[in-house]
């Protein structure tokens, strides 16, 4: 499955990035999108207006959810920051490293426009589309 960050789904709603916003609308016409409970919670933080968020959540319906957090999962997410922090990296948003931990151990791909994102990959083996 393809994960989308919430990057990737404010472009397709707002129309801003038009290449990225593609290729999640390729991936939606084949079926592979999940969306994450705390990515459709950053995505809802950003409405502006109960209309607006209303309209987004209507949209997240015709996806499968999943429950991203767990404590099992928080503990390797936390692992992970802790690689990374001993090679020099620093992950700057929690929910990132949530979201990259949940994708490795889950075997999903992620498609984003955060550049959190890239030591995951590389020290990692998070997988990008």
């Amino acid at each position: 499955m393809i994960v989308a960050d919430s990057s990737v789904w404010i472009s397709l709603f707002r129309k801003d990035d038009v290449d990225v916003a593609g290729r999640l609308r390729s991936f939606i016409a084949q079926g592979n999108v999940l969306v994450g409970d705390i990515i459709m919670l950053e995505v809802l933080q950003g409405a502006r207006d109960y209309h607006q968020a209303r309209w987004i959540e209507q949209n997240f319906r015709d996806f499968p959810a999943a429950q991203m957090l767990s404590p099992s999962l928080a503990v390797k997410a936390a692992a992970n920051y802790r690689i990374l922090r001993d090679r020099g990296v620093t992950v700057r948003k929690t929910i990132d490293m949530i979201i990259g931990t949940y994708c490795i151990e889950r075997g999903h791909r992620l498609l984003h426009r955060d550049k959190d994102y890239l030591p995951m990959v590389e020290h990692l083996g998070l997988q990008i589309v």
